[in-house]
């Protein structure tokens, strides 16, 4: 039996032992997925101890760098990404990189949400690690604009000189007066501790914009609701992105592509009960 686990720290809330174990018994693949607890600091000789039976693991926070420096190779996406979120071993023993975090977003977007991002006006808050790992994802689905707006807009400024190769991507701060967007994407943490990215409403097109957080809890996330008080269409938290991205990193290790939708209403309906 094949071995696999998340490894974070902490890492005991994890919802992937209860998703990647849906997915094994769904594609009947005969694989066992625990979590890791790696000590702070610790990480590399956690993950080589744990790799020497294991044929792959995710990684979450704090370890999504540490992960990308361990790699021995990496793909494309995880290089853009600059953090690895999904490790495999290779039948020569060494580690492929990878990060999925992109791909489970736009998957959550366009499959399950069924939104087109093409020709659209997207606007995304934030500009650290979560927000580099979705760029190429997104702007491969040829957007008209993309916005990173931060904080600190020289962060912003650097993130969007990094990707312009990939298409158009500019830089703003919180305080941006634009256009209004067809989707909002907030990437920060600030649900986490019940607050608001500190954007203008104008920003939303009553009836016509969605918004996404990457975050999700029992109860809607602070940015959601928000958004649904200032008239946006759809507002969406970031469970679909979590399974998704799980869907991908399943793939990569065994070569088949669960189906996510009913693993995805059983972790809502896990979540509500909790």
């Amino acid at each position: 039996m094949d071995r696999y686990a998340v490894i974070g720290n902490p890492v005991a809330h994890s919802k992937s032992p209860f998703i990647q174990s849906r997915f094994a018994e769904q594609t009947e693949q005969s694989m066992r997925y625990d979590t890791c607890l790696a000590p702070l600091g610790e990480f590399e000789r956690s993950a080589r101890d744990f790799f020497r039976e294991a044929a792959g693991a995710n990684v979450t926070v704090p370890f999504k760098e540490d992960a990308f420096r361990l790699a021995d190779q990496l793909t494309e996406r995880a290089r853009r990404a600059g953090a690895v979120n999904t490790l495999k071993k290779l039948d020569d023993g060494l580690l492929l990189g990878d990060n999925t975090d992109g791909a489970g977003l736009v998957r959550d977007l366009t499959v399950n949400a069924g939104l087109s991002l093409t020709d659209k006006r997207i606007l995304i808050l934030g500009a650290g690690g979560a927000v580099r790992g979705v760029l190429e994802p997104i702007l491969a689905e040829r957007p008209a604009a993309l916005v990173i707006a931060n904080r600190t807009e020289l962060k912003a400024v650097q993130l969007a000189r990094e990707f312009a190769s990939l298409g158009t991507i500019e830089a703003a701060a919180f305080s941006l007066h634009a256009e209004p967007f067809d989707l909002i994407i907030n990437g920060t943490a600030a649900s986490l501790a019940g607050e608001l990215p500190p954007i203008s409403a104008q920003l939303l097109r009553p009836g016509i914009t969605v918004t996404y957080d990457m975050m999700y809890g029992k109860e809607p996330t602070p940015f959601c609701g928000w958004s649904l008080q200032q008239g946006a269409a759809q507002a969406l938290d970031g469970l679909g992105m979590l399974v998704e991205q799980a869907a991908e990193s399943f793939y990569l290790w065994r070569g088949i592509r669960p189906d996510s939708a009913p693993v995805l209403a059983a972790l809502r309906q896990l979540l509500a009960a909790v």
